[in-house]
């Protein structure tokens, strides 16, 4: 049913110097999310110049979502990638639930909450 599912983007923009490290934390954060069984998308994308980029996330209930935030890769690893670059922007798609938007909502999170359409 879609309108459990929860996406969630990430604006980022890597400091001066720092493309290395920022990859390599990303890498980390990817195969980290991979063994999360709720995670069913962690995709990354980069402008041309990889001075920007977006993090799409994707996962299949609030119970994921929750899960990933309680664990590893953003108790551990998110503090290490804010080292590196600046969050421009942060957004979810769907409910995460109330402990994951009040901790989200403190960072300055937009929430869009589900309306319509077709999932498949």
């Amino acid at each position: 049913m879609i309108e459990q599912v929860v996406r969630l983007t990430v604006s980022l923009t890597v400091n001066e110097g720092q493309l290395d490290a920022f990859k390599s934390i990303a890498n980390t954060l990817t195969e980290i999310s991979k063994g999360e069984a709720g995670t069913v998308g962690y995709e990354w994308f980069s402008s041309g110049d990889e001075k920007r980029f977006r993090l799409v996330e994707t996962y299949v209930d609030v119970a994921a979502v929750e899960a990933h935030f309680a664990g590893p890769a953003v108790t551990e690893w998110v503090p290490k990638l804010v080292e590196v670059c600046s969050v421009d922007g942060f957004e979810f798609y769907g409910d995460p639930g109330a402990k994951v938007r009040a901790t989200a909502g403190g960072l300055g999170a937009d929430f869009f909450d589900y309306w319509i359409g077709l999932g498949r």
